[in-house]
């Protein structure tokens, strides 16, 4: 291992190498402070040939790499374990914005440059790179492709899946490919980018990415609604469809329980009246008339009787307001309790009987459990969270994921399966399936030094 690292220093410099426990503790726990480990170094490479190196160099010696983003995750897929035998590479130092081009519509960045600052360039030319989340001010564009993220415009825009239109990765034998193409059509062979996203690292380490960008809407709506229950939620989900088309990018199901967290913990006032539960929508457009349809379609659900309150937001400030209802929440729960956390998703339609079944179930094994749930009704995606005493995790975490699997969803919608989630999802998914996955990583990582025990579990990682 001396040897490695002076080899490391070398080729990276010293602003590459980092060694001592007190420069690596940011690099060694996740951000929830759930999976703890001891890297034995943290290499900060300044560009794709340096990434290479390292590479090159942990393969010849043996030695495991846990590739690092902005370290937000939810799953601890981003740290090493605590051996003290694995190397975290920080992509950090790698945060250049190559090029903005408004008229192609895209954007070339390298892996390490913060999400905001790509959105700020966007902006800047008037597009909008529409990747959404709560950490975009700390999450970078590497993570987000290499965990294929969500967040609250998936509804309209997909995941960041269909954002990327180019990469260049590092595979494990420490090659470059290069596949940096702003095109939008590109049929020539296999698409192989999306191999390596959403993997978290584990087939090669992307270093820089060529992302889609849309036109910037210049009207934007927001809307905070009270629903008696899901079903009508859902049902409002179809009428405002109906009526504003493509034009509606988040449509938030929230918990009046959510929501009393949030008035309890931030002092943030919910402007209309108590409900058991919440949809909280925005919708933008590049045509006038918007905020009209909008109005139309809120008149047609309280008439109705989909919904009993609703306020829309008068000015941009208000808007900013009612999604911190949304985005305090998990804050909210923490200062709450001690909770189970779910990132699932089930087939639209069937929310409310999900939601029901897990209440069910809930309430029969875990007396006594509170459920705080909230997600993205329009694209299937529930953060449900339990709050739990004394209560056991594991038979919690089981019991919801028995309901999802029921109704035919997915235990990860958009945090991903990290190590968190490794026992959970080899248990579920099939054989062939699981069979394929491990075929591909050997096929791209026959020795497993990429982010071992990350997605698949540890068979056959170095010693």
């Amino acid at each position: 291992m001396t040897d490695l690292l002076s080899r490391l220093k070398q080729a990276l410099g010293p602003k590459g190498v980092l060694t001592d426990a007190s420069d690596m503790e940011a690099y060694a726990i996740d951000w929830r402070k759930l999976f703890p480990g001891k890297p034995l170094a943290v290499v900060r490479p300044a560009n794709t040939q340096e990434v290479a190196a390292v590479v090159s160099l942990c393969k010849h010696y043996g030695t495991a790499l846990v590739p690092q983003g902005g370290n937000t995750g939810l799953a601890g897929g981003a740290v090493p374990d605590g051996s003290g035998r694995e190397i975290v590479l920080s992509l950090s130092r790698m945060n250049a914005l190559r090029s903005v081009d408004p008229i192609g519509m895209t954007l070339e960045a390298e892996a390490g440059l913060v999400l905001k600052a790509a959105q700020d360039a966007a902006e800047a030319v008037g597009r909008l790179l529409p990747i959404s989340l709560a950490a975009e001010g700390s999450a970078t564009i590497g993570g987000v492709i290499a965990t294929n993220a969500g967040g609250v415009n998936v509804l309209r825009y997909g995941m960041t899946r269909a954002l990327v239109l180019g990469l260049e990765v590092v595979l494990p034998d420490g090659s470059i490919v290069n596949g940096l193409r702003h095109l939008r059509k590109d049929n020539a062979g296999y698409d192989w980018k999306q191999v390596f996203i959403g993997t978290e690292g584990t087939l090669g380490i992307v270093t820089a990415a060529v992302l889609r960008l849309l036109p910037r809407p210049t009207q934007t709506v927001t809307v905070l609604v009270s629903v008696a229950d899901p079903q009508k939620a859902l049902d409002f989900l179809v009428c405002a469809q109906n009526e504003l088309g493509d034009s509606i990018s988040a449509f938030e199901l929230i918990s009046g329980y959510s929501i009393k967290l949030v008035e309890q913990h931030f002092g943030i006032k919910c402007p209309i009246e108590a409900s058991a539960w919440y949809v909280l929508i925005e919708a933008g457009a590049t045509l006038s008339g918007l905020r009209e349809a909008v109005e139309k379609a809120l008149e047609q659900a309280l008439e109705s009787g989909l919904a009993h309150d609703g306020v829309i937001a008068e000015s941009g400030k208000q808007a900013a307001d009612l999604w911190l209802l949304r985005e305090r929440i998990t804050e909210s729960e923490a200062k709450q309790s001690k909770s189970v956390k779910h990132d699932v998703s089930v087939p639209i339609p069937t929310i409310p009987d999900f939601l029901q079944a897990a209440e069910e179930a809930l309430a029969k094994a875990a007396p006594g459990t509170i459920i705080n749930c909230f997600g993205h009704l329009g694209d299937g995606n529930l953060h449900y969270n339990v709050l739990i005493k004394d209560h056991d995790p594991v038979l919690i975490n089981h019991m919801v994921h028995d309901v999802v699997m029921a109704m035919g969803g997915s235990i990860s919608a958009e945090h991903g399966i990290g190590q968190y989630r490794v026992a959970e999802l080899e248990s579920r998914r099939s054989e062939p399936e699981l069979h394929l996955s491990r075929q591909i990583k050997t096929a791209l990582d026959p020795l497993n030094i990429m982010n071992p025990g990350k997605v698949l579990s540890r068979q056959g990682s170095p010693s």
